[in-house]
C-alpha cells in the first residue's frame, strides 16, 4: 500500500469521525486497515487516565495483562510507580478522550548485555478486533529501534492468544514454558527512515488529539448553554404560573 494510499484512507476514516461525533452518522466500528491510527505518547499529566483504563480491565483482562489477579490495589501501585522519563507509554483514545488501548514499552539497559526492552498492552473489550494491539507494537517498536534498543521482549500468558498471535507475525522467537511463554524480537539498527517515520507518527496524533480535546470542549460549552436556556424556560413558566 503506498503512503498516498494510506494518507487518504486516514483522513476519509477521520472525517467519518468527526461526523459520528456531530451525530450526523451513527456509530460504526471503524475499518482500520490500511489506516493510520493516532498513537498518542502519555506523559505524567494523563495518570488518571491511565488508571481509569486499567480499572476499567475485568478481573480476566488484568490477569492476562499482568500475569497476577491484579486488584485495584496492585493497579495504583502500577500506576503510581511508572517511569515517564526513562518508558514510553502510549495511548489510542477514542471521541471521548477515554483511553481504549494502552502499551507500555519498559526501556532496560545494563552496561553488561544489550540494550533491551519489555513491551505490554492492554486493550478494552468493546475496542478489541480492530488491530489496536497490532498497531502499538509497531509503535513501540520505531521507538525502541530509535533509542537503540538491540531486542524488545514480551512475557505472555500462553493462554493470552492475541498477544501471542502479535509476537509470533513480528517475526519474535517464542520460548514456551507450560503456562507462561517469552518473545523475542531482535530490532534492525536506527535509520533515517524511522526517524522521519516516529516524527510524523507524532505530530498526527498530537493534531488528532488536539482535534478531539477541541471537538469535546464544544459540546460540552454547547450542552451548559442548552441547560441554563431550559433553566431560564422552566424560571418563566413558574413567573407565569
Amino acid at each position: 500500500m503506498t503512503i498516498a494510499h494510506t494518507l487518504l484512507r486516514t483522513l476519509e476514516e477521520t472525517g467519518r469521525e468527526v461526523m459520528r461525533f456531530a451525530g450526523v452518522m451513527r456509530y460504526t466500528k471503524p475499518d482500520t486497515e490500511g489506516v493510520v491510527i493516532p498513537i498518542y505518547p502519555l506523559s505524567a499529566e494523563h495518570l488518571p487516565k491511565i488508571k481509569a483504563h486499567l480499572l476499567a480491565l475485568t478481573a480476566h483482562d488484568r490477569y492476562l495483562r499482568f500475569g497476577y489477579a491484579a486488584s485495584d490495589e496492585h493497579i495504583h501501585r502500577y500506576c503510581d510507580g511508572l517511569n515517564f522519563e526513562r518508558d514510553e507509554i502510549y495511548g489510542i483514545f477514542n471521541r471521548h478522550l477515554t483511553i481504549v488501548a494502552m502499551a507500555h514499552l519498559a526501556l532496560m539497559s545494563d552496561p553488561n548485555t544489550k540494550t533491551s526492552a519489555e513491551f505490554g498492552v492492554s486493550v478494552l473489550a468493546y475496542a478489541r478486533g480492530r488491530g489496536y494491539g497490532a498497531r502499538l507494537f509497531e509503535r513501540a517498536v520505531i521507538h525502541a529501534r530509535n533509542e537503540n534498543v538491540s531486542q524488545i521482549y514480551i512475557h505472555a500468558l500462553s493462554e493470552n492468544a492475541p498477544m501471542i498471535r502479535i509476537a509470533r507475525k513480528s517475526g519474535a522467537t517464542l520460548e514456551r514454558d507450560g503456562s507462561e511463554t517469552e518473545a523475542y524480537l531482535s530490532l534492525p539498527k536506527r535509520d533515517l527512515d524511522s526517524r522521519v517515520s516516529e516524527l510524523m507518527i507524532d505530530q498526527y496524533a498530537k493534531a488528532n488529539y488536539l482535534i478531539k480535546s477541541d471537538a469535546k470542549k464544544f459540546w460540552s460549552f454547547l450542552s451548559n448553554v442548552q441547560e441554563i436556556r431550559q433553566g431560564v424556560r422552566h424560571g418563566r413558566h413558574q413567573s407565569a404560573e
